[in-house]
């Protein structure tokens, strides 16, 4: 299966939370996105703005950091923000259920070389990187599944 990818660049916070912001409402049950990248690289701040522009009731999204998963009502279904950073083993992700949420939420997993094996081959990985100026970011896209390629030629021009 062929590999796709494409580099987004974001200037500052606010136009990377714009670009969450504009990704959210395109994704459905079934959507596993895959963030990647440093700490402090803007994980959470686009998962939060992402996770806040489709809540059905607004509410404060904390890192998942501590709790590992945080549930979340959206206008698109339910979603699952994990983040795995202190995730020992597979077996501890199976425990957390997230395998099922696969199929039946939005997921939304930073730290996803935790999943291993359990890594689902749908999903869309975005890796993020310190860009070029102070406060950018450089977001880079890979994925497998062709839904991806037309979801994220829209969202490019939103």
């Amino acid at each position: 299966m062929p590999t796709f990818r494409a580099t987004f660049e974001f200037p500052s916070p606010d136009c990377t939370a714009q670009a969450a912001k504009a990704l959210g409402p395109r994704l459905a049950t079934g959507d596993i996105l895959l963030l990647s990248g440093s700490v402090g690289a803007g994980k959470t701040h686009f998962a939060r703005h992402l996770i806040q522009s489709i809540l059905i009731v607004p509410e404060d999204v904390p890192s998942p950091t501590f709790t590992l998963v945080q549930t979340y009502d959206t206008k698109n279904g339910p979603l699952w923000h994990a983040d795995l950073y202190r995730v020992g083993s597979v077996h501890e992700i199976e425990e957390l259920g997230l395998t099922d949420a696969f199929e039946q939420a939005i997921c939304l997993i930073e730290w996803p070389d935790r999943l291993g094996p359990l890594k689902p081959n749908s999903a869309l990985s975005l890796s993020f990187e310190d860009g070029e100026a102070e406060e950018s970011r450089r977001l880079t896209a890979t994925w497998a599944d062709p839904i991806w390629s037309d979801r994220l030629k829209k969202w490019g021009q939103a």
